[in-house]
């Protein structure tokens, strides 16, 4: 059977290095108790206090109602806490949370020196530009 098309194929190979790169990152994070994203979400808080729901959606490129199960989940830990201001929901980091940020630190260098020390530091900092750049002319 010829499957050559499938390594052709962005939708495949995508979804390929997604899953690949997702099962290093679970792995490295695996010591703070948290997935990759959690960990993200929860730098970005504790980096900018007070920032609001739609501006994290907006960074961690997710729909609004994904990030809301995911404050929702962070809120239960107690690692970050919501406030109302108005119409806007602003989040804010807990003590518990920015406690965390030097693991999540180090779980974030560790994931980066496994991949650079796999493709070499240059390859996977192109990756990640060639990457960056696709991704703004596929969603135009």
């Amino acid at each position: 059977m010829d499957d050559g098309f499938l390594h052709n194929c962005l939708f495949f190979t995508a979804n390929r290095l997604s899953r690949a790169i997702t099962k290093m990152a679970e792995e490295e994070f695996a010591s703070t108790g948290l997935t990759p994203m959690y960990g993200y979400l929860i730098r970005l808080v504790n980096g900018t206090p007070g920032i609001t729901q739609k501006q994290l959606a907006e960074k961690l490129s997710i729909t609004p109602s994904t990030l809301t199960r995911f404050v929702d989940k962070l809120e239960g830990k107690q690692l970050v806490q919501r406030k109302v201001h108005g119409k806007t929901v602003l989040v804010y980091p807990t003590e518990r949370g920015i406690e965390l940020e030097p693991a999540i630190r180090q779980a974030s260098r560790s994931l980066r020196l496994r991949y650079d020390e796999l493709l070499g530091k240059e390859a996977a900092d192109e990756l990640s530009r060639t990457i960056e750049r696709t991704i703004e002319q596929l969603e135009g």
